[in-house]
């Protein structure tokens, strides 16, 4: 029969597990990390993928530069009504201003909020809205991704000149700008979003177009 204290763990006997533990724990935490990085890093790939096509469909061609990495956010509460940052793609040609798109949210659409993709020229003029994501039902979605009525289409050449801001509403509200079927709430929206987009981005051209990284 064995002796006891030839099985009792001794503190010199013990410093090893302990040690072992420790190394253990520092590789698990080491491969989290990693992991989580990787995860993190595979996260903003697949946002580049996603955001690419919309983004390079409304730039006109001629840029030299990525628009996807030559990015800026900025938060606009006062402007654009949500804490929600926009976000800059800036395409230039060589040292000269090209375009932007602006990507903004449109918080009051009819089921929730509602993202674009608002491109402009350097002198303040619509080049085109794109509907990245929204949770309306599909009738209303299909108004404006461009499946049906192309409703959208309708942004390319306005400014806030054209129409004056005064008429950046709906019709029935007074303004230029025509409704869906059965619809006004959503349009209201995004109508009342491209419009502030327009005066952000004529309020903050300088801080827009500033170097980027």
């Amino acid at each position: 029969m064995a002796d006891p204290a030839d099985t009792a763990i001794t503190p010199k006997r013990a410093l090893p597990s302990a040690a072992a533990l420790a190394g253990i724990a520092l590789v698990a935490a080491l491969a989290c990390i990693a992991l989580a990085q990787l995860l993190t890093e595979r996260i903003q790939r697949n946002q580049l993928a996603w955001i690419e096509t919309p983004l390079l469909a409304l730039l006109p061609a001629g840029f030299d530069n990525d628009p996807l990495t030559d990015q800026l956010s900025l938060r606009a509460e006062q402007v654009m009504g949500t804490a929600q940052p926009v976000i800059a793609y800036r395409a230039r040609r060589g040292d000269e201003r090209h375009a932007i798109a602006l990507r903004v949210i449109a918080p009051d659409g009819y089921r929730g909020p509602i993202e674009l993709l608002v491109g402009i020229t350097p002198e303040g003029e619509l080049l085109g809205v794109k509907v990245l994501s929204h949770e309306e039902t599909p009738g209303l979605g299909d108004a404006f991704e461009n499946r049906s009525a192309g409703w959208l289409e309708d942004f390319a050449g306005l400014s806030l000149e054209s129409p004056p801001q005064a008429r950046w509403r709906m019709r029935r509200d007074g303004g230029d700008f025509d409704a869906f079927t059965g619809a006004t709430i959503t349009p209201r929206a995004i109508v009342t979003t491209v419009r502030r987009t327009l005066e952000l981005y004529r309020s903050n051209q300088s801080l827009l177009w500033a170097a980027g990284p």
